[in-house]
């Protein structure tokens, strides 16, 4: 099933290519949607796609960083079909 995901990495999440990395699994899985850093130090993302390649990219994420990302805090929304592919937002 499609769905949205909003996620939020807190750490040292800024400054280690998370977003590039995102984008590059992103790519990989077929996910649409965005990643940005925000002025809290957190990185956001917005993505779209089949449940469970937002579940992988998730894993992907956490695993390669896992020293620098604290916490993660994720919401599971009703996609919205607004996207055509994933970019590193400024």
């Amino acid at each position: 099933m499609r769905k949205q995901l909003h996620a939020y990495f807190t750490g040292r999440v800024q400054g280690v290519g998370f977003r590039f990395t995102a984008q590059d699994i992103a790519a990989e899985l077929n996910i649409v949607g965005w990643v940005k850093n925000l002025r809290d130090g957190r990185v956001e993302i917005l993505a779209e796609a089949e449940e469970e390649a937002l579940k992988d990219l998730l894993e992907r994420l956490n695993s390669f960083f896992n020293r620098y990302i604290q916490d993660t805090e994720t919401e599971w929304l009703t996609p919205t079909a607004e996207f055509s592919d994933f970019r590193v937002k400024v």
